[in-house]
């Protein structure tokens, strides 16, 4: 796909985003709104998302932004606050996360890493698109829906049985990619 350096303002960040309640399938029961709220924020606050994955309780992204633009923080914050906003109320608060007005959706932090070089960003784009098979929520990452990996293969980057993956057992042990 493409790739920017990640040393200038404007580069590619790799994020992983989690649920405050890891046992909570909210990301993917709710797929359509946050795709809504990240189109939204894209709108007013562009970047580009080059590989993302949404399992029921966190997701990866990987995103170049503008040149000359690196606030990528303020782009998260949109994001995890819009998703709030738009799910039904049924969580957990605690009393620190109510006095802050908190829903306790999100972990409150993020994970984020600035991409180095071609190499990384390929890295992390297998990583992103190969997760769900990490997981053992599918054999073949293909057959995830909720993966940018269907754009890399109708582009003819990446093969339908790409990061195939044949369980070996009902423990949840797999064999090789």
């Amino acid at each position: 796909m493409q790739y920017r350096r990640a040393d200038i303002a404007g580069g590619t960040y790799f994020f992983t985003v989690n649920l405050a309640d890891r046992r909570r399938a909210l990301l993917v029961d709710h797929a359509d709104l946050l795709r809504t709220v990240i189109r939204k924020v894209k709108e007013r606050h562009p970047f580009d998302i080059d590989a993302m994955v949404v399992l029921p309780d966190h997701l990866h992204m990987l995103w170049i932004l503008p040149k000359g633009d690196a606030d990528f923080p303020t782009r998260m914050m949109l994001i995890k606050a819009g998703f709030s906003r738009l799910v039904e109320k049924d969580e957990y608060q605690s009393a620190s996360r109510l006095s802050k007005g908190e829903r306790g959706i999100w972990q409150r932090r993020y994970w984020e890493h600035s991409i180095r070089d071609e190499q990384d960003f390929a890295n992390h784009v297998d990583y992103i698109h190969y997760n769900p098979v990490k997981h053992g929520y599918v054999e073949r990452a293909s057959d995830w829906k909720y993966s940018s990996i269907h754009r890399y293969i109708k582009a003819g980057v990446l093969d339908a049985d790409w990061g195939f993956c044949e369980a070996v057992s009902k423990s949840g042990e797999f064999g090789e990619r």
